[in-house]
């Protein structure tokens, strides 16, 4: 995509890491129509180049993304239909992110807020910086969750805590939401970029062939049977132990040497 067409979000490429930077810092990096689209255009080119190994996703200005952006809301206008025409479009590319067969890293600075939660949500991991704060508001004004939290939220703190974020539409900081699993990691607002990029770059030396299978199983894992999950074991681990990067991998254990792959400490 062209990045220099872009007006609401950054683009990058380098090293094998995308990273998306959401960028209307004065409006909290919320979410209108524009920035959707270019959101879409993002997720359908980082979805086809195989050459990206780890997504990071980021905001601009000291916020994440501070949920849709309520100036562009006129309650009242529109049809059942077109609004819900509306989030369809918008669930081709939440779909796309949760489901990215590629380990997803959200750095979060600042507020996360509605659909700015959600997007945090469809991460594998969140780092967020101690002034991070996390809050699913759409209470406030009549609305449902949406950005996929359905899915998502009672997938990382159970059921319960999820219905309890979401009725209460209550703020959540960085030290509680690592309590709550939400969060893997916390590091200052100076630090926390250089952080996501560490472990993203770490993936580069990683199988995509294991990351994508074993993300999948994940994903269906709270919805699938034992026998099922032990299916995409069997067919999984069968495809990986064929694979190239394993054969390479045994070699350099064999003879001692440090393996390909290793988490950044």
């Amino acid at each position: 995509m062209e990045a220099a067409a872009l007006q609401t979000i950054r683009y990058a490429v380098e090293d094998g890491v995308a990273t998306i930077t959401l960028d209307r810092p004065a409006q909290k990096n919320a979410l209108d129509m524009k920035m959707r689209t270019e959101l879409a255009e993002a997720m359908g080119t980082v979805r086809r180049d195989r050459g990206i190994h780890a997504l990071v996703l980021t905001g601009a200005g000291g916020a994440f993304c501070a949920g849709g952006d309520i100036r562009g809301m006129q309650s009242g206008e529109g049809t059942a239909e077109e609004g819900r025409n509306r989030m369809l479009d918008l669930h081709l590319w939440v779909e796309e992110l949760i489901n990215f067969d590629r380990p997803v890293i959200a750095a979060v600075d600042g507020p996360a807020f509605g659909a700015g939660f959600g997007l945090a949500l469809a991460a594998d991991f969140v780092l967020a910086t101690p002034r991070a704060r996390f809050c699913l508001s759409f209470l406030k004004l009549g609305l449902i969750p949406d950005c996929g939290v359905f899915y998502t939220l009672p997938r990382v703190v159970g059921l319960q805590r999820a219905k309890e974020l979401a009725f209460s539409a209550r703020e959540v900081g960085a030290e509680e939401a690592r309590q709550l699993g939400i969060v893997a990691e916390i590091h200052e607002p100076e630090a926390i970029a250089g952080r996501a990029r560490q472990i993203a770059l770490s993936f580069t030396n990683a199988s995509l062939t294991a990351l994508s299978i074993s993300k999948r199983a994940f994903n269906a894992s709270p919805t699938s049977t034992l026998g099922a999950l032990l299916e995409m074991e069997a067919a999984g681990q069968g495809v990986a132990r064929s694979s190239e990067y394993h054969r390479k991998a045994v070699a350099a254990f064999l003879n001692k040497e440090p393996p390909p792959f290793a988490w950044p400490k």
